[in-house]
């Protein structure tokens, strides 16, 4: 059968010191039927250059200002013409043979989705794991106990986007959240979990940058729980997710020691 077409999707502003690291990972995957496009906010520092150094695997590069990262997401989503569609932030990167590892998923027509496992590295020493997300199979109401695939692991087919709509830009910090929950609990499309690490990310993205952010994005996350319908107790959500990020540093102290 044949590879499906997968776009990969960047979206970066300022951030000269790692782009190459991601641009150098799709590359790495080696898989022969991609498109690459990185969309950047008008970097103010030296990120267009560092992408025009290593751009030859870039399929279409769009320099341009926008209204935020979920809005310059969505730009790529519409420029994209592969089958199947993932994100890769300008500070994380792939591991090795991720993309073929997604294809075969979709290589089942009746696939919508999949997504795998993420850890969190230090933003200077990237050898040094200080968060394993592994997830898990979805089951509906996951998302009311605090559930959530790694948004940069979870590759979709271009039609759910085309049926179900993009990211809402009603969310400041959390509409990969809302995505991801309009998509699995209320459209209820069909889902596959991919174990094994897909990506490493550094930490100090925006939603982990502050407690200010975090706290903004679980209400931002109660928020969409409510608007689709889902069961929203501040506290046992919150309750959840302190144990959920405990068992995650947990799992990359003991990963370290073994």
């Amino acid at each position: 059968m044949r590879d499906p077409k997968i776009s990969i999707i960047t979206v970066v502003f300022n951030s000269e010191a790692t782009i190459v690291d991601t641009i150098e990972s799709v590359r790495a995957q080696n898989y022969p039927n991609m498109e690459y496009i990185v969309v950047d906010g008008l970097s103010k520092d030296r990120t267009l250059d560092r992408i025009h150094e290593h751009g030859d695997v870039i399929t279409r590069l769009v320099s341009e200002k926008d209204f935020g990262i979920y809005d310059a997401m969505n730009k790529g989503i519409r420029l994209a013409t592969g089958e199947v569609i993932g994100f890769i932030n300008g500070d994380d990167f792939y591991m090795p043979g991720v993309l073929a590892k997604v294809a075969e998923a979709f290589l089942d027509p009746a696939l919508d989705a999949c997504y795998g496992d993420l850890c969190y590295v230090r933003q200077n020493d990237i050898s040094t794991v200080v968060r394993h997300w592994r997830s898990s199979p979805f089951v509906p109401g996951a998302f009311e106990e605090g559930w959530c695939p790694p948004h940069p692991t979870f590759f979709v087919r271009r039609e759910v986007y085309e049926r179900y709509g993009l990211f809402d830009l009603d969310y400041r910090i959390a509409a990969d959240v809302e995505l991801m929950m309009r998509f699995l609990e209320r459209h209820h499309i069909n889902s596959n979990y991919l174990p094994g690490v897909m990506v490493k990310m550094r930490l100090g993205g925006t939603t982990n940058r502050s407690w200010e952010n975090i706290l903004q994005q679980n209400k931002e996350v109660l928020r969409a729980l409510k608007i689709h319908g889902l069961r929203a107790n501040p506290v046992r959500f919150f309750s959840k997710k302190l144990v959920s990020r405990g068992i995650q540093v947990f799992r990359a102290v003991w990963f370290k020691v073994r």
